[in-house]
């Protein structure tokens, strides 16, 4: 499987942006999907990710109430859309796929990682 991330770019506190991830290769209905983000100095950080099952989506406390997770399964694509965005939400953001049901915010999960998109949000 190969994930490429985009959407990334420059935004003013408050306002919006939308990632993607696109991914490629067989059994895309079978893998999680997640979102991480890494800043300069900082752990990855859970994000977001949807189950493959059920579509369930679960986020991390930074992202509940403002981010949200979708997959378009014809598209072989996974969405987070992220409104309300603050200076701390600056960071790298990276899509992830992995053969899992369960455990979805624990990175090491994962086995497929995009290339990472850069999100800055200004004061």
């Amino acid at each position: 499987v190969q994930l490429q991330a985009s959407g990334g770019g420059l935004v003013q506190a408050g306002g919006s942006l939308r990632l993607s991830c696109a991914a490629s290769g067989p059994r895309f209905t079978s893998y999680a999907m997640g979102w991480f983000r890494q800043a300069p100095g900082k752990e990855r950080e859970f994000v977001a990710a949807i189950r493959w099952s059920d579509n369930s989506p679960f986020y991390g406390d930074s992202a509940k109430g403002r981010f949200t997770i979708a997959r378009d399964i014809a598209k072989a694509t996974v969405y987070l859309q992220m409104n309300r965005l603050k200076p701390e939400d600056t960071a790298v953001y990276y899509c992830a796929a992995g053969l899992m049901d369960s455990g979805l915010p624990n990175p090491e999960n994962y086995e497929y990682w995009g290339q990472g998109t850069q999100v800055t949000v200004s004061s």
